[in-house]
């Protein structure tokens, strides 16, 4: 996706994210976060195809935070996939609404990404 089709800012983060479904696991890295979704480093002999739901947990390991989600791959390409957020919990976007908030440091633009959120 172009970064000029983007809606959502993006903010670069270092943390774990661990991916399940279905009782298997794959762990992997965060490369950037959005209200959105989430870009993570591939996993090793992750069969995750477009469209396909996956369970997302971030691991922030600094302040023990997590942010879990239901996810579906939006791509999966040069070794990098991007997960869609479909559903996430109070307390999950509590927290990644002031991370966001943080990182961008403008509450206005904030507030009109939450506005067109389509899981709100």
């Amino acid at each position: 996706m172009n970064d000029e089709k983007r809606r959502f800012s993006r903010i670069s983060f270092d943390a774990d994210v661990l991916i399940s479904k279905d009782g298997q696991e794959w762990r992997t890295s965060l490369l950037d976060i959005s209200l959105n979704g989430l870009l993570v480093t591939s996993p090793a002999n992750w069969p995750g195809l477009p469209g396909e739901h996956f369970h997302a947990e971030v691991i922030f390991p600094d302040s023990g935070s997590l942010i879990h989600v239901e996810a579906s791959v939006a791509h999966n390409n040069d070794g990098r996939t991007g997960l869609q957020v479909n559903n996430i919990d109070v307390d999950s976007v509590s927290h990644l609404r002031r991370l966001i908030e943080l990182n961008l440091g403008d509450e206005d633009l904030l507030n009109r990404e939450l506005a067109s959120l389509h899981w709100r």
